[in-house]
């Protein structure tokens, strides 16, 4: 290796300005050391500060490393796989599709659900004011619970037996109904024309009709024994809502934050009251329908004035529309025995319905939920429509805890905005 001489030296190797052509013993190697220098030389004039000026060179792939062939790419710089993305988004609308099919095949148990719940609300401040009385939690459920079976029993004792009667008489009358048809003028002219009566007695003799007559009677049977199985589902859910009301109500606040769950708190046990108090208003509300149905189908001689009665007082119950359901059934049973009396019957019960409406009504729901008349009726027909007379039912206290929300929370925090 030859001598090197140090930059600014006089002598053979010195570096001149402008020698950057000469020759010099080291020339190969200082070429490739310039060479491997100018990448950082350039790198202060592509941020804009060095002194060098000129056009901006594309950043170099790293050694070993080889360049994406063009294609679709992520935000990362990866080939997009559609089949997997396509996969992925079928499993997902398959995972809908099965959560909503379980939805619909649980409905009736979810329906239950939310009935025993509301029941145990509704029958919560009943259970309070027995406690305060003296009474321990736990007796006052039972007693509650045993008001609830007793009255069930009773509806169902009364509604039974007269059915059964009725039917049977009817069975009994119809070769009488025959023959009053046979000796109706108009009849007699059809019969001798088109042999109705033949037709009539030919399909009540014909095995088609036995099979139809037992399939209806099965059916009646079955949805009986649905209904009997139902309702005691609901009581059994009923009695350990009310058991566990408060545990229930006290892990709903702590889910809630700390600094919230004071006014969380104070507004759901307001809505839990007013749920109450709505439930005890409708039970009144019924209480007094049946009893002035009970006392005018007494007074006319109507022989199944108690279970027209408990129809009309369990009817009531219903929003809106109950009274109507049990005035209309309670006319037309009357109508079955004498028309004259079925239509006065309606009068009275329609008569009754405004009373209700306008001053009973009024005066018991004042107090126990503030819901403005047009809330009320869409939030019953959306409650219908969605679940029937249980939707209907639940659809008042509903509204009115949207209500109580929407004044406590919701139309405060707009006026301080």
């Amino acid at each position: 290796m030859g001598d090197r001489q140090e930059p600014g030296a006089d002598g053979p190797g010195a570096e001149r300005p402008g020698g950057a052509g000469e020759e010099r013993p080291d020339g190969a190697r200082q070429g490739r050391r310039d060479r491997a220098a100018e990448p950082a030389a350039e790198a202060p004039s592509a941020g804009g500060g060095g002194a060098a000026e000129g056009p901006e060179r594309e950043p170099r792939p790293a050694a070993g490393t080889a360049e994406e062939p063009p294609g679709p790419l992520t935000g990362r710089g990866r080939r997009v796989n559609f089949f997997i993305v396509g996969f992925t988004g079928a499993l997902g609308v398959l995972t809908a599709w099965m959560l909503v099919e379980a939805l619909v095949e649980i409905r009736g148990v979810f329906i239950n659900i939310l009935v025993a719940l509301f029941l145990a609300v509704g029958l919560n401040p009943i259970i309070e004011f027995l406690r305060r009385r003296g009474l321990p939690r736990w007796a006052a459920i039972v007693a509650v619970c045993a008001a609830l079976v007793l009255a069930v029993t009773v509806f169902v004792w009364t509604l039974v037996p007269p059915l059964t009667a009725q039917v049977s008489e009817f069975a009994g009358a119809v070769p009488e109904y025959v023959e009053q048809l046979q000796e109706n003028r108009l009849m007699a002219d059809l019969d001798r024309r088109f042999g109705l009566i033949d037709q009539l007695q030919a399909f009540l003799t014909s095995a088609d009709f036995g099979q139809r007559v037992f399939g209806g009677v099965f059916g009646i049977g079955q949805a009986v024994l649905n209904s009997l199985a139902t309702t005691f589902t609901v009581l059994i859910l009923t009695l350990f809502f009310m058991a566990s009301l408060p545990g229930i109500t006290e892990t709903a606040y702590r889910l809630v934050p700390r600094s919230r769950r004071a006014g969380v708190r104070e507004l759901g046990d307001e809505i839990i009251h007013r749920v109450g108090d709505f439930i005890g208003g409708q039970l009144l509300i019924a209480a007094i329908g049946g009893t002035v149905a009970f006392l005018y189908l007494t007074a006319i001689g109507f022989g199944y004035a108690l279970t027209a009665a408990m129809v009309v007082g369990v009817t009531a119950l219903i929003p809106l529309i109950g009274t109507t359901i049990g005035a209309l059934a309670a006319a037309g049973a009357v109508a079955v025995g004498d028309p004259v009396m079925g239509a006065v019957t309606l009068a009275f019960f329609l008569v009754y319905q405004q009373i209700e409406s306008y001053v009973i009504a009024p005066r018991i729901m004042q107090r126990s939920v503030d819901v403005a008349p047009t809330a009320t009726i869409t939030s019953a027909l959306i409650g219908g429509a969605l679940l029937g007379l249980v939707g209907a039912l639940l659809a008042v206290p509903a509204a009115a805890a949207v209500t109580l929300i929407l004044q406590r929370v919701v139309f405060p925090r707009l006026d301080r905005v």
